[in-house]
Parts: structure tokens; C-alpha cells; sequence
């Protein structure tokens, strides 16, 4: 898929399991059941997919069972981040060889490098590839966010990274990133509750958990802000605003299986620690959540 747009909702899949093995079958029918909702990229292997607990093997497993699956219906966009650089050049490599059409590289953790390291950390990876990279600032798992300053750096260093997933919590945030590239850069949320007024702000789609569940509810949503109707947006935006918040009750993606167990559209809610179950009481604020909204 050549260019692909990279905007509107694009789904951060989560990665079955059964049996504390990741569900192939699962897997296929979950990405048949987004691209059959409208889903405008998948993305695999982020945060909501489990990625710290699945072993390098299993990783480039699952972006390679998505890209076969999608079979170039919808962009697949792998996480292929690190706080290793030397990782997070080699699963870029890969997946790039696997037939991704875009990296999503997650600043890196636990290090907490200068603004100067950063820089070079992502000049790096940008180097071993030439397809799009999403840049994924989420400082309250990272410890640190990808500077306004560094995402102009590279914007201008290079062509292929003109996307950043915005995960800070803050509206002002796309307000400096657009005040510095405007239209050269492309930013997404990185939080469901924060989509529609991201989106007002200038921000031109999700990467979505809620979308795993609710992918045509998101996807509509989405459109709407995309086609500057945000009063339909608003409207599907308080729908569904007690179950984004039910949503992150506990640590992603544990609520958001629980919930697709749920629905039918996975066969276990498991998780891998240091993940464990949700408690009985915030399942129950989900289940009467979603159940308020028909589901």
C-alpha cells in the first residue's frame, strides 16, 4: 500500500490469548471483524497488544498474521518501539520485511535520554526504514515526552516521519505541535476520551482501544470531526464517554478484553502478567456502561 493516509481510527488491536498462547484463530477474525466495521489501519503491537510480555518471535508473529490477514484492505502499522535503540532498529527491519506499511515507535522508556538522545534515537530507527513512522509520545509510561522541538527536527530531517500519536492528556500539546507544522504533520490521539476535542484542535484521527469493541461507534465518530461535523461528533462522543472511562478503570488493555470476551468477539480475556483480571467491581461499572449504550 503506497502512502497510505494514516488518519481516521486505527485500531490498537489487542493480542488474544488462550491458554497464555497467542489465539491465531483469534486474531484473524478480530481483524476481519474491523476492516468489515470501517477501521482505517490496525495497529499491532503496541501497548494495548501486550507487546513488553510477548518475546521477539511471538512480536513479529502477530504483525506478520496481520499483514496476511489485511491483505492490503487497511494499512497495518507495527510497534516496533524500544528503549533500545539497537531493538527498536532490528523489529523495525522486520517489519518492514514483513510488509508493514508504517512503524509506530513509542519514545523510549525507563532511560528518560536528553532531548538530544532522543533525537538521535529516532534519527536511528528512521534510517531503517523508508516508510511512515508514527512517533508515540506517552509520557506517563515513558517518563518522558518527545519534545515540540525534536518532532521539528526530525519532520525536517526527514520525510517519512510526519506522524506523532499524542498520548500526554493534553489539548495544548496539538496546539504547539500544529503551531510549529501545521499541515506537515500529522497528529493522532492516543486517548478515546480526548479524540473529539483533539480533533477540534487540529488532531486528525485515534489510535483507538475502545475501537477493538465499538469499531463502527469510533469510526463514525471520527468521520464526523474528519468532515467538520462536530456537533454529530459531540453527540457520539457523550454516547460513549462513561465506557472510554470504564475503559481505563484499570491498566490497558485488561478492561478492553474483558469487555470483548464479553461481545463474543474474542474467546479469553487473558492477559499476561504483571497483568492480571480486573476486579468484580470494575467489571461491573463496564458491563452497565455498555449496557447503557445498548451492548
Amino acid at each position: 500500500m503506497k502512502n497510505p493516509s494514516l488518519t481516521g481510527t486505527l485500531t490498537a488491536l489487542v493480542t488474544p490469548f488462550t491458554k497464555q498462547k497467542v489465539d491465531f484463530d483469534d486474531l484473524d477474525k478480530l481483524v476481519e471483524f474491523q476492516i468489515k466495521g470501517g477501521i482505517d489501519g490496525l495497529v499491532p503491537m503496541g501497548t494495548t497488544g501486550e507487546s513488553p510480555t510477548l518475546n521477539h518471535e511471538e512480536h513479529m508473529d502477530v504483525v506478520r498474521a496481520t499483514v496476511v490477514r489485511s491483505n492490503g484492505r487497511v494499512p497495518v502499522i507495527a510497534g516496533t518501539g524500544s528503549n533500545s535503540t539497537r531493538e527498536a532498529i532490528s523489529s523495525t527491519k522486520l517489519a518492514h520485511e514483513a510488509g508493514v506499511d508504517g512503524m509506530l515507535v513509542v519514545a523510549p522508556y525507563y532511560n528518560k535520554p536528553s532531548p538530544e538522545g532522543l533525537f538521535q534515537h529516532f534519527c536511528a530507527i528512521a534510517e531503517a526504514t523508508d516508510r511512515p513512522i508514527i512517533l508515540y509520545s506517552i509520557p506517563g509510561r515513558c517518563g518522558i515526552e518527545i519534545g515540540v522541538d525534536v518532532v521539528v527536527r526530525l519532520r525536517a530531517k526527514y520525510s517519512h516521519v510526519r506522524h506523532i500519536k499524542e498520548a500526554g492528556g493534553s489539548v495544548d500539546r496539538v496546539d504547539q505541535i500544529k503551531n510549529a507544522l501545521g499541515n506537515d504533520i500529522t497528529v493522532l490521539s492516543g486517548d478515546d476520551g480526548l479524540t473529539l476535542p483533539f480533533m477540534a484542535a487540529g488532531a486528525e484521527g485515534v489510535i483507538s482501544v475502545a475501537s477493538n469493541l465499538l469499531v463502527k461507534d469510533i469510526v463514525q465518530m471520527v468521520s464526523a470531526a474528519q468532515k467538520n461535523d462536530f456537533r454529530k461528533a459531540a453527540k457520539a462522543h457523550r454516547k460513549l464517554n462513561a465506557v472510554f472511562k470504564a475503559l481505563f478503570l484499570e491498566p490497558n488493555p485488561v478492561p478492553v478484553k474483558f469487555a470483548m470476551q464479553r461481545a463474543g468477539i474474542i474467546k479469553s480475556a487473558a492477559v499476561r502478567l504483571p497483568l492480571c483480571a480486573s476486579s468484580k467491581a470494575n467489571q461491573k461499572i463496564l458491563v452497565q456502561a455498555l449496557e447503557a449504550i445498548g451492548r
